[in-house]
This record gives structure tokens, sequence and C-alpha cells, in this order.
């Protein structure tokens, strides 16, 4: 594990590049948040919009929507999940609660009042929790590939279609296996799951290599499943329990949720009930054609739709 106080030893190569894949030049930091300390990669001025990667991946999924979203005009931030990248690997802190308040921390140390938040996957369950606890910094909630936190737990519970669908995550309780999984062959579980999990439009081999090489970095593994075991262990104890009956909350910050119709592991069916814990304008997005990584699939497409969002001055229903 690594000590908060000292400098990331995260390879450059793979964490911290100079710049995107289309050139456009970054900046690297470390901000100190919720007692730990995020690698967070930054590009443009304006309002903040933070981005929060899913599992198995890291900031750099957000490459193209970086370059664009800072193109629009706002000041687009990526980091680092706890545990992953080039953050702080901690010894424990992973359930969804303490997560989200890392992000909400990150907002804070970045000096900014709020921030639009865009999440993915388990970057998605974290964005929905963080609204939920503190709705105050989140101005903008936009959700890719993950319904909202007691959604999901209704799913994985009661749709058996969804339980099946989502059967590697049942497959992480297991102890030390997992990551002996995932970093076995150089990480070539990684590139497995990304690709069973794309539509049609694969992703390249280089990009393949890039989230392999990530999930060979020392406790990335490990800490890249803890969240998921906290979330299906905990279901039947107290502070899950407290968790779920937490979630309950209205959510009062315009959303916009996005879905990926051919996505394998998270059902349209599972997603598209979110829309009842929202009492503030919802739009629901589906696109055709793509898997569980629109953002990557269809970058463009994913990139206009954000951007418009969050540009309308009043996103209606």
């Amino acid at each position: 594990m690594t000590d908060p106080a000292t400098p990331s030893a995260q390879p450059t190569s793979v964490v911290r590049p100079d710049a995107l894949p289309d050139g456009t030049k970054l900046t690297h930091r470390d901000v100190a948040a919720n007692g730990a300390r995020f690698h967070i990669a930054e590009v443009g001025d304006g309002p903040l919009v933070l981005l929060l990667h899913g599992f198995p991946q890291f900031w750099w999924a957000w490459r193209h929507q970086l370059t664009a979203l800072a193109d629009a005009g706002f000041r687009a931030v990526a980091m680092d999940l706890r545990g992953v990248g080039g953050s702080d690997r901690t010894p424990r802190g992973y359930d969804p609660a303490n997560l989200a308040l890392d992000i909400t921390g990150v907002i804070r140390s970045l000096g900014e009042p709020d921030a639009a938040l865009v999440g993915h996957d388990l970057g998605g369950y974290l964005a929905w929790t963080a609204a939920v606890m503190r709705p105050k910094l989140v101005r903008r909630l936009a959700v890719s590939s993950m319904p909202h936190p007691r959604r999901w737990r209704s799913a994985m519970l009661s749709d058996v279609k969804q339980t099946r669908a989502g059967s590697y995550i049942w497959g992480f309780q297991r102890p030390w296996l997992p990551e002996r999984h995932l970093t076995a062959d150089d990480g070539a579980l990684v590139a497995d799951l990304i690709r069973d999990w794309s539509g049609p439009n694969q992703p390249d081999d280089k990009a393949l290599d890039t989230y392999r090489r990530a999930m060979m970095i020392p406790s990335t593994a490990h800490c890249s499943v803890e969240p998921y075991r906290w979330m299906v262990r905990s279901m039947a104890r107290p502070d899950g329990i407290q968790f779920n009956r937490r979630m309950k909350r209205p959510l009062r910050t315009p959303t916009l949720h996005l879905h990926g119709s051919l996505d394998p592991v998270m059902r349209t069916r599972s997603a598209a009930g979110s829309g009842e814990y929202v009492e503030a304008p919802y739009r629901w997005r589906l696109f055709d054609g793509l898997g569980h990584f629109p953002h990557e699939e269809d970058p463009s497409a994913f990139s206009a739709e954000l951007i418009n969002w969050l540009k309308d001055p009043e996103p209606d229903r």
C-alpha cells in the first residue's frame, strides 16, 4: 500500500502520459482528499466537469471526452478512484459512501464550489451516491452503464437475468482468486472483459494494452474488486441496509442517464427504472448498437450528447 504522503511511484508511461492520443497536452496533479491522495488528469478552463471511471479501467477511459469538454469551454478533470491508477492504495475505505466522499473531497481540493459529475460503471454508482450525500457540491449528474444504487441492488437480487449478467461480481466475492485472475498473463483477463462487454465497435489493441498495464501496478487488482465485495457482502449487514436507506433520499440534481442497448453486463431494463429516484429533470438516452463502454465505442456521439446536455440551461424530462 502507498503512504498518502509519499509521491506516486506509478509508471509515467501508463498513468501519466504527457498528452492525449490526439496530442492535447495534459496537466497531472495529486490532490489530497478524505485522508488519501488522488491523481487527476486535467485540461481546459471553465465550469468543472469531474469524470469518474469504472472497472477495469482508470482515468484514461475518458481520453476522448477530456478534449471534447475542454474544447466546449469546460474544466475537464478525470480522477483515478482510490486504489487505481496513480491514486493511493489504502488498506481500507472502499465502501461506496467513503468513495463518494473521496470524490466530493476532490471537488473541494480543486477549489471549486461544485461540479458536474460524469460517472461510468462503478464511477456511475459513486456519482449517484455523491449526488445524494452531498447535493450542494453536485450541480449536474451524468451516469453511464449503471443504475441508481437501489435499483442496482434490487435488480441483482430479484432479476435472474441481471444476476446472471453480473456473475463476475459474485465471482469477486472469493478471496485472492479474482486478483490472481486479473493479473495472470500480464492482465489478459482485463482485455478479455473489455472485449466481451463492448458492442461491435471493439477497442483497439493499444487501448487494451494500456488497461492491462495499469491493472498490473501492484495492489490495483485488489483495490479494484474491493468495492464490489462490499456491495454484495453488506446487503444483509447493518451498514449495507443503512446505506440502502440513505440512497432512498430523492435526488434533486438534473440527471442525464446514458446506456448502451447491447450492454451485456448491465441490462437496459435494470438501468431504465432509475428515474423514480430523481425529483429533478431526468433525461434517458439509449445508444443503439453500443455495449458497456459507450464513451469509448462511439466517443463522438457520447461527447455530443453530454456537452449538449451540460450546456442546456433548462434540461427537461
